[in-house]
């Protein structure tokens, strides 16, 4: 091809496309359409196809026994005689005239309280104590978290054998002369024993994301401390608790929650009592729905639980903006 011909080629290109040289990511001829499939779109697609199975998962598991529960609180569903009767906010009504439910609430508040604190402060201290790197810590950060991995059912039941009036604890507390006290009938003692089985169950798994947020706190801060003169409690206070503060975060949410929700413990050890001592929320949504048959007020307790999971969560949130580290 000669010379000639290359650039009569290329002007008549040009004359094509309006005097310009139409280039792959620039302006198309006038009345060329544009693929639908773009590379925009594609990945979008992907996107998309990749999110459906959690989607889904959430609406079939979550959203909709929501709106369910929602559903059975408007009625009175008595499973044993058929009925399904529309009654509208008297279950409602019913939650604000319980009787029983302040003393309810005040068992799960001190359950919560009590669990919050002895666990995430044993979980701090355990972590500490093994980010040492002392000689056998692999050893002790295995036997503190296996009790995470056992069966709930199984370590209540043990705990149970354990915490009886003839029982293991009383036992040990026997051989130094001590008369132990029939741990799961006393009124605080019962309460006490709950919030220990549970801490112990559970400590392992606040103990690692502890131990892992300590590991990330840079060694050379504590090295600028100990030169300015900065004693370890002062260390801790000012560079290790702000450092590790969105872990504190996490866990204490975790925690609050996991609290709230607590029942096979309750159902193994105490079954709510002596009384109603150690009846929770959730255990006593149970009686009320699986019991005494009352579906419709169980769904409106639930709601009352979704509410203040909700509730506490949103405000764990919110108070984040004060005391966690690049978030002020």
């Amino acid at each position: 091809m000669s010379e000639t011909d290359t650039v009569a080629d290329r002007a008549g290109s040009r004359s094509a496309t309006g005097g310009r040289r139409a280039t792959p990511g620039g302006p198309r001829p006038a009345g060329e359409r544009r693929p639908y499939w773009t590379a925009r779109r594609r990945d979008q697609l992907t996107g998309y196809l990749f999110i459906t199975p959690q989607m889904l998962g959430s609406a079939v598991f979550v959203i909709l026994p929501l709106i369910l529960v929602v559903w059975y609180s408007l009625h009175e569903w008595n499973v044993l005689a058929g009925t399904f009767d529309y009654v509208g906010a008297e279950n409602y009504q019913a939650l604000a005239d319980d009787t029983n439910l302040p003393g309810v609430l005040k068992a799960t508040g001190l359950f919560s309280i009590g669990l919050v604190i002895f666990n995430l402060a044993l979980a701090l201290l355990l972590a500490v104590l093994l980010n040492q790197r002392l000689r056998g810590s692999i050893v002790f950060r295995t036997l503190f978290f296996s009790p995470v991995v056992v069966s709930l059912v199984a370590w209540t039941i043990v705990w149970g054998f354990l915490l009886q009036d003839n029982g293991g604890i009383n036992g040990l507390l026997d051989t130094i002369g001590v008369d132990g006290p029939n741990w799961l009938r006393g009124e605080t003692t019962a309460m006490l024993s709950v919030i220990v089985v549970q801490v112990f169950k559970n400590v392992g798994l606040n103990m690692v994301l502890f131990l892992a947020a300590l590991q990330g706190v840079p060694a050379e801060l504590y090295e600028a401390a100990e030169v300015d003169g900065a004693s370890r409690m002062r260390q801790f206070w000012r560079i290790t608790v702000p450092l590790i503060s969105p872990t504190i975060l996490l866990t204490s949410i975790i925690t609050v929650v996991g609290s709230l929700q607590v029942f096979a413990q309750i159902a193994v050890l105490t079954q709510g009592g002596p009384g109603t001592s150690t009846t929770v929320l959730v255990y006593y949504l149970y009686q009320q729905a699986f019991q005494f048959h009352h579906f419709g007020y169980g769904a409106t307790l639930s709601i009352a639980l979704f509410a203040i999971v909700l509730a506490l969560t949103v405000l764990q949130w919110q108070m984040r903006k004060r005391w966690v580290f690049h978030e002020s």
